[in-house]
């Protein structure tokens, strides 16, 4: 298993060397998931009934990864929103690096974007089944920190896949900010993938206003997320440049958490390389 989940100060980008045999693997297929630090939250009491489980260990959580682990193995890129790098409750385990050992993945990155010291490691996180050239952190603007974009880049030149992994601020003037400053990262290429949880549904003015400055879209509408218990929003997307063609996309029916999964099977451009592990 390789670990490339070391640290990176704020806008430096980590090389990897580059592999001696690229594939071009004609579609590759993608999920995104919240998954709550793998609290099975299931109503909406359980807000108020199991918030301990945010700073206290508990016994379920250690199952509801271990089945998360079970379903993801089938993807080739896994983007993850609030996982935990290692803290108290999660009994100091990094749940990104348990999910690429317990599925299989031999590339693994976490970005801890509020960093509470040993009570808890707020994250985002990426699985890959290809081998990234660079990776870059980016700090995602707003009064309150702790919200990141992690950025991934998969190939070189202008054929480069670039896959950025995103949580947003729940507040709309921050996630309007939030909306400009990716739009910007998103304009630097050509082949682009978006996904996380954006907490603003598709016709929400944040997503209409990143549309109107990128050549980003959303091509499936209507795959409702949120709550996982009685799904009626699509806070959570993947987000793709007109390059890439999608051929299958659906809303998984995994409740482990307060989000359900998004997947999404892409077609990508003949130029497209993917290096392998």
């Amino acid at each position: 298993m390789t670990n490339i989940s070391y640290r990176l100060r704020e806008g430096a980008y980590a090389t990897l060397h580059p592999t001696l045999s690229p594939e071009a693997p004609a579609t590759i297929r993608v999920v995104s998931y919240n998954i709550q630090n793998a609290i099975a939250t299931s109503r909406y009491h359980h807000y108020f009934t199991r918030g301990w489980k945010h700073v206290l260990p508990d016994r379920q959580r250690q199952g509801n990864l271990e089945r998360i682990g079970g379903w993801i193995e089938p993807y080739d890129l896994v983007g993850l929103q609030e996982v935990d790098a290692g803290s108290f409750r999660t009994g100091f385990m990094n749940q990104v690096e348990h999910l690429a050992y317990k599925a299989d993945f031999p590339y693994w990155y976490i970005q801890t974007n509020r960093n509470m010291g040993r009570l808890a490691q707020q994250s985002n996180g990426l699985l890959a089944r290809y081998r990234p050239a660079e990776i870059r952190e980016h700090r995602l603007p707003g009064l309150i920190p702790g919200r990141g974009a992690l950025q991934i880049r998969f190939g070189s030149g202008s054929e480069a896949l670039n896959v950025i992994q995103v949580h947003m601020a729940l507040g709309r003037r921050t996630r309007m900010r939030q909306m400009d400053f990716l739009a910007e990262l998103v304009n630097a290429h050509r082949h682009i993938i978006v996904m996380g949880d954006l907490n603003c549904q598709a016709d929400s003015p944040e997503l209409l206003r990143l549309g109107r400055r990128t050549d980003l879209s959303e091509p499936i509408h209507g795959l409702h997320t949120f709550p996982s218990w009685r799904p009626k929003h699509n806070i959570d997307h993947i987000l793709i440049s007109s390059t890439l063609q999608v051929q299958r996309a659906r809303v998984l029916e995994h409740a482990l958490s307060d989000h359900l999964p998004i997947a999404m099977e892409l077609a990508l451009p003949e130029a497209v390389r993917l290096p392998a592990a």
